[in-house]
């Protein structure tokens, strides 16, 4: 008997083990029974004035160096703003310049979607380390160790650092340089991306094909690269609706927004190659 009860601390004590490495490796253990949270990771080039070949914003939306401000992230529609304003996404880490390139790092979680979404505010003056680091983790080659933040129960989680989807908001910033790499993808798991930026399928696509990741949402013209439509279109993907459903979730919110109508809104989004 005595030998019995050994055998099963043993296998508690192991299963123990393997649980905590997934959460270490692999993103957090849902406590819904759904299996390891997804991850989204959103890069946004900050709105930059200076450093950026866009139609000049006001003074305090364009600056590339205060996130709190910023078109892209602290303004209305900005991304971190909006999604701390947006039903079931819960804000529960900000981090403070967590690299060089980038000013700030917000985490959110959606509970009934099992979802991290990773928001990072890049300087104006970086987007094309922006842009890099998107295709990057579209190809499964972000070199970044495990994001570790206090998870929605206050525990501290480990969010695995390749993205299911991976999302560039900002300045189309191809349409002023080029990329001088390939980014060749990693085989492995289902990889999505999301290119929220003018004419985005045009300039982003020679580069996101090598990667290997699906885009599900870009674009065929200018546009206001606001988060209503990310949102919007997040809903969708975490529902498991198809490409084609999450561009019209995308198309309906940039209609109601923007002010014009749902044909012309269909017309700037595409949700293939």
């Amino acid at each position: 008997m005595p030998s019995h009860r050994w055998h099963q601390r043993l296998e508690l004590f192991c299963l123990s083990a393997l649980l905590i490495c997934a959460t270490c490796l692999y993103g957090a253990v849902s406590v819904y029974g759904q299996g390891r949270a997804r991850v989204v990771h959103v890069f946004v080039a900050l709105a930059d004035n200076a450093h950026q070949g866009i139609v000049p914003v006001p003074a305090a939306l364009g600056n590339g160096d205060d996130p709190g401000r910023n078109l892209y992230w602290g303004a209305a529609y900005g991304v971190r703003t909006y999604f701390r304003k947006s039903a079931g996404w819960k804000e529960i880490a900000l981090l403070q310049n967590p690299s060089a390139a980038v000013l700030e790092r917000a985490v959110f979680y959606h509970a009934s979607g099992n979802v991290y979404l990773v928001a990072d505010a890049y300087r104006g003056r970086e987007i094309k380390k922006t842009i890099t680091d998107f295709f990057e983790a579209s190809a499964g080659l972000n070199k970044e160790k495990a994001i570790r933040v206090k998870g929605a129960s206050g525990k501290e989680v480990g969010i695995f650092p390749q993205p299911d989807l991976a999302v560039y908001v900002g300045h189309d910033g191809l349409m002023d340089f080029a990329m001088e790499r390939k980014f060749q993808g990693e085989p492995g798991d289902r990889r999505e991306a999301i290119v929220l930026a003018c004419a985005s399928k045009a300039y982003f696509g020679p580069n996101l094909k090598p990667t290997g990741a699906q885009p599900i949402l870009w674009t065929t013209g200018l546009m206001a690269p606001e988060a209503y439509t990310l949102k919007d279109a997040l809903d969708g993907w975490m529902d498991g609706e198809t490409a084609e459903q999450i561009r019209e979730r995308a198309a309906r919110a940039y209609a109601k927004y923007q002010k014009i109508s749902i044909k012309a809104s269909l017309g700037l989004f595409s949700s293939a190659w």
